[in-house]
């Protein structure tokens, strides 16, 4: 079977809006249990190239309250998916062939939440990362077949090493 087709898309700055009308309604439908929502990922980014699904980071006090609020997910059209391979997350989908928004839950103050902003601040703040970060995501698009498993694993080594020099200078 093969995966999702990916599409990348030059940066659009309605993604920023798209963010704000959505982090209502989570925030709405998950009340207290969201003490915190991000928006992560490419389109956080102004200028990188992304594919237009919206990622969302939701710092929560417990997985147990999140975890009571799954009906609430489902009938703002999200798709919960338990940890999906990363422990410590809950993770959500809104849209199956065409995703719209990734929702990625995780206890308040975590290490997950933090190399995610570490990594989303340093793109915004380091052009010629995020320009280098923009090849190589084309590359490994065009390298996949458009397949967005193989696509996702072609990017994790400019991440882990760009994650890591994010976290450094969040160190000093």
């Amino acid at each position: 079977m093969a995966g999702r087709q990916i599409m990348l898309e030059p940066y659009n700055p309605a993604w920023t809006a798209q963010f704000a009308e959505e982090e209502k309604r989570v925030r709405k439908a998950l009340g207290d249990v969201a003490l915190a929502v991000h928006h992560i990922g490419s389109t956080s980014v102004p200028g990188l190239a992304a594919k237009p699904v919206i990622d969302m980071l939701v710092e929560v006090l417990s997985f147990d309250a999140l975890d009571a609020c799954n009906a609430a997910m489902q009938v703002l059209g999200y798709t919960p998916r338990g940890e999906y391979g990363i422990p410590g997350r809950r993770y959500f989908i809104k849209g199956e062939a065409v995703r719209t928004h990734h929702l990625h839950a995780f206890v308040a103050a975590s290490d997950h939440v933090t190399r995610h902003l570490a990594f989303r601040d340093y793109l915004r703040r380091h052009d010629d990362v995020m320009q280098e970060y923009a090849q190589i995501k084309f590359a490994a698009a065009r390298d996949s077949g458009f397949q967005s498993d193989v696509y996702s694993e072609l990017k994790n080594d400019f991440i882990a090493r760009i994650e890591q020099q994010a976290l450094a200078r969040r160190q000093q």
